[in-house]
């Protein structure tokens, strides 16, 4: 840049990305996880105003493709910008616990104005070539071929000048007056203040947007500058990142895909069952361009199925989010049938999602065995039942693979692929679940591969969780209390407030599995038998710990009172708990599941600690400004997290194998290593540090 604006041959300056790729997806994250250095951007900034905005020579930014983050701020400090019809612009940083660093938080707003420009950086979404020219960010929209004749005809424009130069620092024509814009700021916090309360750093950058609107771009970089570095130095930032390429890092998984095998396209899958569940896997695949054959087990139980599928995508037409068109063209790909005829011989994948019982899964996986073509990859949707279990009729058992969904599956992120690797039969072929890792992929869905065990990796960790909160009710503490801390920590819902939404049947069925096979462990609760006892199922009942009056509105059930008290008094805790502060609640609630997640590792049931943190992010709502379950428990630290169990293990004696640390965690704690790195560490008690 400092050549050409010296250049007496150049008039005028065009940016383009290489070739005929994307114009700037951003900043190379992989430069944050190594440790941000702030310092240097100033210098950047330099360049941007001195050489891009304020040069000689003016300049114009070609954008084909997306423009994101340092990209979209380098193509802001231009003097102008022309863009294609499929072309983006967004400032994505604050996913990732930072503000933007190149000018962002001053230039955006002063050239799409104060509001859009507000929303853009807060929400972190792109906006599309047409929004861009809406609101003046763009100069023009052209076809593809004609971008860059178009951007140098209005770089010579602004040479000649026949066309204004954009200042994007010293613009002012969009903001509202003076005296309005810290209202607008304020309203904008109090929103944060609403929606994420826990978050610090979308302060800092409205903050920085603020300071420049009122004493100019020039101060505005500057407070920019501090605020990043503000920014950066938060765990929240650490966290972000951690997460980033830990959901990329699901896709690598030991003995899967370094086998040199390659993915088989999966072009048509069978779902068996068009249950709640089954629809929505239907409704994922069908999304994704993939084929399906729905199998019920009658016509009235088809047709409900297909009707599941339709209202999912006629949601979305209601919405905006697609065209009737589109609807049913994705609806032709749907084939329903009530046997097993010549079209299973032809699937590449089947998915069974019937009712969780073993004896009728077991009959189901030996009729596909002989339905299907051998290299077809059979998977069970199960979320509790030992997969080994559920071939054990089959003459090859290890066909079967687990694909476990999350509700609903169409929405839910996650796809936890379960393998036996070899303890309680044979192990699965590498090339299904490999069959398997890319057809979450292609559903665009984060897999995580685990091993088998009771609840797997995600159900499994989270047991302690419940339990831990039916303890504490037992022992004195109020359970609305304990959902309101709960929620404001970061999760979706407090732990009684996701006892309604999964039923309470369902939480005393999926409690005894873990009952049944880690009794030296568990808390068994009185107050769970007690609510299936008077009916308060939860949301299907209307009646739980909160009174259901439909459209997400709840409030506390004053009927749950004669329950809870009841059920303290059968457990004869005391009232232990009741004088419980916001951060034992947490950490009473937090810490056996961590401990349980140490298990998890020590087992092999993940292939690396970073995976649990992915599955507990996008399956539970642990919250990812955390990192993930073991990434947050590593900022807390082994040691504490041992010192708490162990003083709550005295504390409740009637409970104490239920908080008794596992040796993986002491091992950590001991050798005062990350429960991330604990693999170095022998968990073996004789051979602990």
């Amino acid at each position: 840049m400092q050549e050409l604006q010296a250049s007496a041959d150049v008039k005028a300056v065009v940016i383009a990305g290489a070739g005929n790729k994307a114009f700037s997806a951003g900043f190379d994250i992989s430069q944050f996880a190594k440790g941000p250095k702030g310092e240097s951007f100033g210098d950047v900034n330099a360049v941007l105003t001195a050489l891009l905005e304020n040069g000689d020579k003016p300049t114009v930014a070609a954008v084909r493709g997306v423009a994101l983050g340092g990209g979209c701020e380098v193509a802001l400090a231009c003097n102008g910008r022309v863009c294609t019809p499929k072309s983006k612009f967004g400032l994505p940083e604050l996913q990732l616990g930072i503000i933007p660093g190149f000018g962002g938080t001053q230039r955006l707003p002063r050239l799409v104005g104060l509001e859009q420009g507000i929303k853009m950086i807060l929400t972190s979404k792109p906006i599309n070539a047409k929004a861009a020219k809406k609101n003046g960010l763009v100069l023009e929209v052209v076809p593809d071929e004609k971008l860059l004749e178009a951007a140098c005809k209005a770089a010579l424009e602004m040479a000649g000048g026949r066309l204004k130069r954009e200042r994007a620092l010293q613009k002012k024509d969009k903001l509202p007056p003076k005296p309005m814009i810290p209202y607008a700021f304020h309203m904008a916090k109090e929103q944060i203040k609403a929606k994420a309360p826990n978050l610090q750093h979308p302060v800092l950058c409205l903050d920085a947007m603020l300071a420049g609107l009122q004493n100019g771009g020039e101060a505005g970089l500057r407070a920019e500058a501090e605020a990043f570095q503000a920014a950066a130095a938060l765990p929240t930032h650490k966290a972000l990142v951690h997460v980033f390429f830990a959901s990329r890092g699901t896709k690598k998984v030991r003995g899967v895909t370094d086998q040199g095998l390659k993915p088989r396209p999966v072009k048509t899958v069978a779902i068996l069952g068009g249950g709640l569940m089954g629809s929505g896997i239907a409704t994922a695949s069908l999304q994704a361009g993939i084929r399906v054959v729905l199998k019920e087990i009658n016509e009235k139980f088809l047709q409900a199925g297909i009707a599941r599928v339709a209202a999912n995508f006629e949601s979305k037409v209601k919405k905006g989010r697609m065209s009737q068109e589109q609807m049913d063209k994705l609806m032709s790909g749907l084939t329903g049938t009530l046997e097993y005829g010549p079209e299973f011989a032809q699937v590449d994948m089947v998915i069974e999602a019937a009712v969780e019982n073993l004896e009728i899964k077991q009959r189901i996986f030996a009729d596909l065995e002989q339905a299907c073509r051998p290299d077809c990859v059979l998977s069970t949707n199960t979320s509790t039942i030992d997969i080994t279990l559920v071939g054990a009729k089959m003459r090859e058992p290890a066909r079967v693979v687990g694909a476990h969904f999350f509700s609903p599956a169409h929405v839910m992120p996650l796809l936890e692929i379960i393998r036996e690797t070899g303890g309680r039969g044979p192990p699965s072929p590498a090339q299904s679940l490999l069959d398997t890792v890319g057809y979450a992929s292609a559903l665009k869905k984060t897999p995580v591969v685990v091993g088998n065990c009771t609840g797997f990796a995600v159900n499994r960790v989270f047991f302690p969780y419940t339990m831990s909160a039916t303890l504490l009710l037992e022992a004195g503490c109020d359970p609305y209390r304990m959902d309101q801390v709960i929620k404001g920590w970061g999760m979706p819902m407090g732990p009684f407030r996701l006892c309604d939404l999964v039923g309470m049947d369902i939480s005393m069925h999926v409690g005894a599995n873990f009952v049944r096979d880690f009794p030296e462990r568990v808390y068994i609760s009185r107050i769970v038998v007690k609510m299936n006892e008077a009916g308060r199922l939860g949301e299907k009942s209307k009646a739980g710990f909160y009174d259901h009056q439909g459209r997400g509105k709840s409030t506390p059930a004053q009927a749950v009172g004669p329950i809870v008290q009841a059920s303290r008094q059968e457990a004869g805790l005391g009232d232990r708990a009741g004088g419980f502060s916001d951060a034992d609640i947490v950490e009473a609630l937090f810490f056996p599941v961590v401990n349980e997640g140490c298990r998890v590792i020590a087992e092999g049931i993940v292939d690396k600690p970073a995976d649990l943190d992915i599955a507990t992010v996008m399956s539970m709502g642990f919250p990812p400004y955390r990192g993930g379950l073991i990434h947050w428990a590593d900022h807390m630290g082994a040691r504490r997290i041992v010192a708490r169990l162990q003083e709550w293990e005295r504390a409740f004696p009637e409970a104490a194998g239920f908080f008794k640390p596992c040796d993986y965690l002491l091992s950590c704690a001991e050798a005062g290593v990350p429960l991330s790195q604990g693999a170095q560490v022998s968990a073996a008690p004789q051979a602990r540090l």
